[in-house]
């Protein structure tokens, strides 16, 4: 009675550390890792939906307080040039412009392939059937041009071999004495477009524009993303004095969407797995940053910048970034302070981020980002294995005395007091710590979780080849095959630890590690190999430990009745 009773307990507290992990991700920002809530998204918007839902603009009045926007309730004015797509091409960037507004709505990656269709490249701005995510801007203040407001579009439309800087301008119509010209410029090899905003006063009257930049973005789950592992997707606001902000759709359907409305820095950001969009808006210049439902299952984050007043024949210039594209770090790093805290670590970014420079120096040397992990791991483990030492010859110990506890258990197991006070007898007399093995294993464990989401959100990962089958370490393993040896070496390093002298722990001991193996048959590769090579370096160290101090190794299998 006593043995189940202990085995319930073991049970309903490993539930509770699985409770409390989830809870702690919530409480910091991130989605539960083992039972995360459904998506807001009742049902993707169509063609039809997407043309209606995008028109929502914040309204002047509504700068201050960011609340949702409204649609301007008069139409642009009539535009002689016909609405148009207008697609670019660099050597990283295939996009696509609206003439209706300027603004940004598709871009391809040629360099990144897509999770499905592996053929295609990614794309992460998109006007579809299946995607609504665009990024816009214009004036509030008054009946000034909107991201709905026709445009004209000159410049070329393709970065020609020996050509660094592409530019492309749109311009609007007069508009209530206003007109807005959007510049754009792409440069080679980069993902950050410069968007200069001139503001021109053609009218007889002062006015005071304010400008706006948003992104759009429907609440649905992106395409080829596991259900197997949680990772956010939503806006993100950053600013020096409350640092990085993730807002949940469901809070800003909800309207307890809380964030740093007013800032003189900082940026805006609509984040996913792997890629991120961001408006990039130089520090000093005061903005209001807003998050808001736009429609059904359409949501916007932003910011608000006021414009001087513009006298008659006067014209202002506001030079803002945009960056669409893969979340590598160093790139973020020089482009913002606070960008690459987009690609997100959790809670542990203080160790992950110096992992990941590690893992990028050897990747440097290596030139192989499998080996690399592997390198890696076998480094941490060099680090520790002062600590790990400690562990297996604590383990050791109590394997060397298990006999005469399985001995002593079965002799006293009518009287289950006088068998408690043997076994700590037992252990004063080897001078054996119980727990001696768990100290220093648990020191590590956030060392190896920081790891864990490194490489679980760098994007380098992606499509990045190990050895024969395994092409893409983002990916999960198509034959399965590390998963198998995964669970393999799991197996046998609970074989080579002292076996729990309550027959119930021991049969828990297996079942475990089967039950926490068959996750990562759908984990990406990268993550099954450093798991597969801390298992197995694990082992080598522990089965020299056992041999060392006279304790052969010996293969404590379960004994199920």
């Amino acid at each position: 009675m006593n043995d189940i009773r202990r085995t319930i307990l073991w049970v309903i507290f490993g539930f509770s550390m699985v409770l409390l992990w989830d809870q702690w991700q919530l409480h910091n920002g991130n989605k539960a890792t083992f039972f995360p809530k459904p998506e807001v998204a009742a049902s993707k918007t169509t063609p039809a939906a997407a043309a209606a839902s995008a028109n929502g603009v914040p309204a002047a009045s509504e700068a201050v307080s960011a609340t949702p926007g409204q649609v301007p309730s008069s139409a642009p004015a009539a535009s002689a040039a016909p609405r148009e797509k207008i697609e670019v091409t660099t050597d990283v960037l295939k996009l696509s412009f609206d003439t209706e507004g300027g603004s940004l709505v598709r871009t391809e990656f040629t360099r990144h392939a897509d999770f499905v269709d592996t053929s295609k490249p990614f794309v992460l701005l998109d006007q579809s059937s299946s995607r609504v995510y665009m990024a816009q801007t214009g004036l509030i203040g008054g009946d000034f041009p909107t991201h709905k407001s026709p445009m004209q579009f000159s410049g070329e439309r393709s970065l020609k071999d020996g050509q660094n800087e592409l530019s492309l301008r749109f311009e609007s119509d007069v508009q209530n004495g206003v007109k807005l010209v959007k510049t754009y410029t792409l440069q080679r090899g980069s993902y950050a477009i410069g968007v200069k905003h001139e503001v021109v006063n053609t009218g007889t009257t002062n006015v005071s524009p304010q400008l706006y930049l948003q992104l759009v973005r429907d609440g649905n789950k992106p395409e080829g993303e596991s259900a197997f592992y949680s990772t956010f997707t939503g806006p993100a606001i950053y600013t020096e004095a409350k640092k990085y902000q993730k807002v949940e759709f469901s809070d800003i359907e909800k309207n307890k969407a809380e964030i740093d409305k007013s800032s003189p820095n900082g940026y805006v950001a609509m984040v996913q797995h792997y890629f991120a969009t961001a408006w990039l808006l130089a520090d000093g210049i005061q903005r209001e940053n807003f998050v808001r439902k736009v429609d059904t299952n359409l949501y916007a984050v932003g910011m608000i910048t006021p414009l001087a007043d513009l006298a008659p024949g006067q014209s202002k210039s506001v030079s803002t970034q945009l960056f669409s594209g893969p979340q590598e770090e160093k790139v973020l790093e020089a482009l913002a302070p606070g960008l690459d805290l987009v690609k997100d670590y959790g809670w542990l970014a203080m160790l992950s981020k110096p992992l990941y420079w590690l893992l990028d120096k050897l990747f440097s040397f290596i030139q192989n980002w499998g080996w690399s992990i592997v390198a890696l791991v076998l480094l941490l483990k060099i680090a520790f294995y002062w600590l790990n030492a400690k562990a297996y010859s604590s383990m050791a110990k109590m394997k060397a005395i298990n006999p005469r506890i399985m001995e002593m258990r079965e002799r006293l197991k009518s009287n289950p007091q006088q068998m408690q006070q043997e076994m700590m007898k037992i252990y004063r007399e080897e001078k054996v710590n119980p727990m001696g093995g768990c100290f220093p294993i648990m020191i590590q464990i956030p060392v190896f979780i920081a790891l864990y989401w490194v490489l679980l959100s760098s994007v380098e990962m992606r499509n990045a080849p190990w050895v024969l089958w395994i092409q893409d370490l983002s990916a999960p393993d198509p034959y399965f095959i590390l998963p198998l040896v995964m669970t393999l070496t799991t197996l046998l390093q609970t074989a080579l630890n002292p076996a729990p002298p309550d027959p119930m722990q021991a049969k828990l001991m297996w079942f475990m590690p089967l039950i926490f193996s068959v996750m990562f048959f759908f984990f990406p590769a990268g993550l099954v190999l450093y798991w597969i090579t801390n298992n197995i370096l694990s082992i080598a160290q522990q089965w020299m430990i056992n041999t060392r101090m006279g304790v052969p190794p010996q293969f404590n299998l379960p004994k199920f009745k």
